[in-house]
């Protein structure tokens, strides 16, 4: 099955349009805004179709009004489900953000079938008449700050994409995810919402995924920083840190990201000073003044934990130092399920798969996946295969292609990373 694709309205969409509304309407839930309305809005606002094989499969249009945003009309085919009309809504939000909106909201009907993929999508119902909105992630004054700093809004489907890993999910929904977003919540049991946090582990096993998880978790903006990058800054790296760290603070609330933090917090030792450790010190000091902050999480993410500065790691720094490991059994049947094409999903033996790649990171198995679906290609192309996919993709050709793929991780690896557990983990 060919994957939806989500472009802009053009005007030989109209019929499509009508026919979605007129469907909408027959099933009892007429849409709130008349037909007339909507194809205006079409043609003067802001309309996104989603389509399949040339055919309209859904629509989603809005308008902005008084610094908010009105969804004028929303319709699926009943065939499609909440990821394509998440997509759809992510789409209209990022065409409407530069015009600074503060809220992107949609009144329905009491049974309209639509709202399930609304509410999946971060809308919430505030009365009877199912008025669902859900709060833009920038304002306007902070969007030239955030395109400043490189920062971006992240789908908010991210979370719920990370298949399996429960045990490290339950852990950040628990530690961070919860006290975050439910801060009266937290300050009724006493905890104290995380300013700071530590994920370590070995290569490739998706700690960069995990961030951008928990900033779309909480649906706050992803700023990344890049120590490379900001060494190439007039005045060095120590000064770069301290400039951005003060635009970041313009903003109401963001995910910092640091990755492969030892490069910039490693040991310091010797006499005369190693040469990072003037970007140490003021790393430290960063940390200590980002704390004080509310609405803002910085997470850094090492693959040696124990090159790291002992300054780095002590209490009061980060809250939790949090392991992120090899996926599990379920995550790697996910990571196949997303690799593996729909049209030989059916005869392929996950089961087998995931016991195959145990060892393995998320890139080593999207390899080994992409390698198969490559060779089989190949084949049909030289004549020496079938022009049909299923004929060519087998449980044995995806474990064919696994045997020729280098696991990132060695069994050394693996038990550097017990042993890092138990002497660095913080939970």
């Amino acid at each position: 099955m060919q994957r939806a694709h989500v472009r802009e309205f053009h005007d030989d969409d109209l019929d499509a349009i009508v026919r979605l509304w007129e469907r909408a309407k027959q099933r009892g839930t007429p849409p709130v805004y008349s037909l007339p309305e909507v194809i205006a809005s079409c043609q003067a606002d802001y309309a996104l179709v989603a389509t399949e094989y040339d055919r309209v499969i859904g629509a989603v249009v809005g308008r902005a009004a008084h610094a908010q945003g009105w969804i004028v009309f929303f319709g699926l085919e009943n065939s499609t489900g909440p990821e394509l009309g998440g997509r759809l809504l992510d789409a209209l939000e990022r065409r409407i953000a530069p015009l600074g909106l503060s809220k992107l909201s949609i009144l329905t009907s009491l049974e309209d079938e639509s709202a399930a993929a609304l509410t999946a999508n971060g809308f919430e119902i505030h009365n009877p008449l199912r008025y669902l909105e859900r709060g833009m992630p920038v304002q306007r004054r902070e969007l030239d700050k955030l395109r400043e700093l490189g920062g971006r809004v992240l789908p908010r489907r991210l979370w719920n994409a990370v298949s399996g890993m429960q045990q490290e999910k339950g852990l950040l929904e628990e530690r961070l995810i919860t006290p975050l977003s439910q801060p009266n919540l937290a300050d009724q049991f006493g905890v104290v919402p995380p300013r700071a946090v530590m994920l370590f582990g070995p290569p490739g096993t998706g700690k960069t995924t995990f961030a951008k998880a928990v900033a779309s978790r909480l649906g706050w903006p992803f700023v990344e920083l890049f120590p490379s990058r900001l060494a190439e800054l007039p005045g060095g790296l120590p000064n770069a840190f301290r400039t951005t760290f003060e635009a970041i603070y313009d903003l109401e609330h963001a995910v910092v990201f640091i990755d492969e933090v030892e490069e910039v917090a490693s040991q310091r030792r010797g006499d005369p000073p190693s040469p990072t450790q003037g970007v140490t010190n003021e790393l430290l000091k960063q940390v200590a003044e980002f704390r004080d902050r509310d609405g803002l999480l910085l997470i850094c993410a090492t693959n040696f934990v124990r090159a790291l500065d002992t300054a780095f790691l002590r209490h009061g720094r980060f809250d939790y130092v949090i392991p992120i490991g090899l996926p599990d059994t379920e995550a790697r049947i996910a990571i196949w399920q997303r690799y593996v094409p729909e049209s030989v999903a059916e005869q392929i033996n996950f089961d087998d798969l995931a016991q195959a790649s145990e060892g393995m990171t998320p890139a080593d198995i999207e390899y080994a996946a992409r390698r198969a679906s490559q060779e089989a290609l190949a084949r049909a192309l030289n004549g020496n295969g079938s022009q049909r996919p299923a004929d060519e993709l087998t449980t044995t050709s995806y474990i064919d292609a696994l045997s020729v793929t280098r696991a990132t991780v060695s069994p050394l690896d693996i038990d550097a990373f017990d042993e890092d557990i138990e002497s660095y983990a913080r939970l």
